[in-house]
């Protein structure tokens, strides 16, 4: 959970033709499931894509991030940039000690959306309350019962002879023959 801080700010008011001042205020948010899938719900187009997201986009996302109530909705045209600055490196974040030993990343086509998310989830039997995890956590939680589910590697021909030949040997030596 990340918890940022809007500053306070002057406003001018046309109505009543005077300014007035809002208050510093505190929201937390949580990059997760529950936000990506609200956000793609609205826009209609995968985040996890490498298209640019623009400026009322990111902002957008930060609203579907958000997890206090009862915000005030203009609150979030008092964002600066150091507070998008912010919650960026937070979405970048790992949130998991686990390092997968492979360096070479495998490019997958397929587009990923809330809903082959919340797919890979029920077929590997990972609970719902999971989708209010950091997305990234739970992303590598997704790809540990990938790897952990896969069907162990088949031996090939001269891994296989060396292991019968071994097997053979082994026998021999047991049974206190020559062949």
């Amino acid at each position: 959970m990340l918890k940022i801080t809007i500053p306070a700010s002057e406003q001018f008011n046309d109505e009543k033709n005077e300014f007035f001042v809002l208050k510093e205020q505190s929201i937390q948010l949580e990059h997760s499931l529950v936000s990506l899938s609200k956000w793609e719900s609205k826009w209609c187009k995968p985040f996890l894509s490498k298209e640019d997201k623009s400026y009322e986009e990111s902002i957008d996302y930060i609203r579907c991030m958000t997890i206090t109530q009862n915000v005030d909705p203009n609150l979030y045209t008092r964002i600066t940039l150091e507070n998008v600055k912010e919650v960026s490196e937070y979405i970048e974040t790992p949130m998991t000690a686990t390092v997968f030993s492979s360096t070479k990343k495998q490019v997958s086509r397929e587009v990923v959306t809330a809903e082959l998310i919340y797919y890979w989830m029920i077929a590997m039997n990972i609970p719902f309350e999971c989708q209010k995890w950091h997305l990234n956590r739970l992303l590598t939680l997704i790809n540990v019962c990938n790897i952990k589910n896969q069907p162990t590697k088949k031996m090939n021909k001269k891994e296989l002879m060396s292991r019968n030949a071994a097997l053979n040997a082994s026998r021999k030596k047991n049974m206190g023959t020559k062949g």
